[in-house]
């Protein structure tokens, strides 16, 4: 047994709990399945970490409460077994997209709680489960991040999915989060966040999820507008929301405290446009259909007047043709030094 941890062989087990380690103990004992090093001063999870074959039953793995900033390339490839990895409450910086090799992991359980902090690592996180890497990850745990947006497209790949926590996190909305896909879908938290309303796309994409069964919304900012509409209704008639009965509006004031479900349009102020660009584009499509209703008319005018309109064309066509002629004979007159006189004495 390491020095500084301590080795339960009869359940598998090795912890170093607030010891200040700054390495991996290089000794662990091979028969361990579960292993928890957390609260020490580790910074980095380097390649090669775990040197291949020497932990091949290592299920659970807990690196929480330390202050590791990156996990490098290869860093955890060599656990064949590992199911849990938990690394919650660490300073992330770095994450690499090979951090579990190239040939993908059999991790399970994913728990980033208070590890996401800067946005660069939640790039790299999404570009770890794009990859397919994590394609067995049934339980992705991302609550207490203050994550605003997440990146587009971020849990596409993870077919096993069945448990996501977004909770306690300051997400604004969900237009760049698509949940097609994820048809083992079993619960879904964003609780404690600063959504306004769901919008139909995320509603549609929650109806489509056939396994979905616990929907956690509870204290968010519900705006209670026009736009609010279609979410109530997905309210009153889905069975997929936690505690439905105690969500209620922040926003405006006129209906904070009021229940979502208690909503009816009527009481919805719908006399200023909630989508503005929306309404710029129907009228915008609207004066290009006037306008060329003018237009055709303009045309039809023209073609049923074209005689008078032939007849009032020539008519000005020889009227500047003789108005020509006068001033050309007029130039020749005061050209020609002989008829200098006749021009002055004469009205030509």
């Amino acid at each position: 047994c390491p020095d500084l941890c301590e080795c339960l062989e009869a359940a598998k087990t090795v912890k170093c709990v607030n010891k200040n380690l700054t390495d991996l103990p290089p000794d662990l004992p091979p028969y361990v399945r579960n292993l928890f090093i957390t609260g020490s001063r580790l910074t980095l999870l380097p390649a090669g970490a775990f040197p291949a074959g020497r932990l091949p039953d290592l299920r659970t793995l807990n690196l929480s409460g330390n202050h590791l900033r990156a996990v490098e390339a290869g860093a955890l490839a060599a656990l064949p077994a590992l199911r849990q990895l938990d690394l919650s409450g660490n300073p992330l910086e770095s994450l690499s997209p090979q951090a579990f090799g190239e040939g993908g992991s059999p991790l399970e359980e994913l728990v980033l709680r208070g590890a996401l902090r800067n946005h660069s690592v939640v790039l790299s996180l999404a570009a770890v489960l794009q990859s397919g890497a994590l394609r067995n990850l049934s339980r992705l745990e991302l609550a207490d991040n203050g994550l605003l947006l997440l990146p587009a497209g971020m849990f596409t790949a993870l077919p096993a999915l069945r448990h996501l926590d977004l909770s306690n996190n300051s997400l604004v909305g969900l237009r760049n989060v698509s949940f097609q896909g994820l048809g083992q879908l079993q619960s879904l938290n964003l609780s404690e966040n600063s959504l306004g309303v769901l919008r139909n796309g995320t509603l549609s994409q929650l109806r489509s999820l056939p396994a979905l069964r616990r929907v956690s919304l509870g204290r968010n900012a519900w705006v209670c507008d026009c736009a609010i509409e279609d979410m109530v209704a997905w309210l009153k008639e889905s069975d997929q929301v936690e505690g439905k009965e105690a969500l209620t509006c922040a926003y405006p004031d006129k209906m904070v405290g009021r229940a979502l479900l208690k909503i009816n349009g009527s009481d919805l102020d719908c006399s200023a446009p909630v989508d503005l660009p929306s309404q710029l584009q129907t009228s915008y499509v609207f004066l290009g259909i006037v306008l060329a209703l003018i237009g055709a008319i303009f045309l039809l005018v023209l073609y049923l007047n074209r005689k008078g309109i032939k007849k009032w064309m020539h008519n000005i066509r020889d009227a500047c043709r003789d108005h020509m002629e006068g001033y050309h004979y007029r130039y020749e007159i005061n050209a020609d030094p002989r008829l200098t006189n006749l021009s002055s004495n004469s009205d030509v």
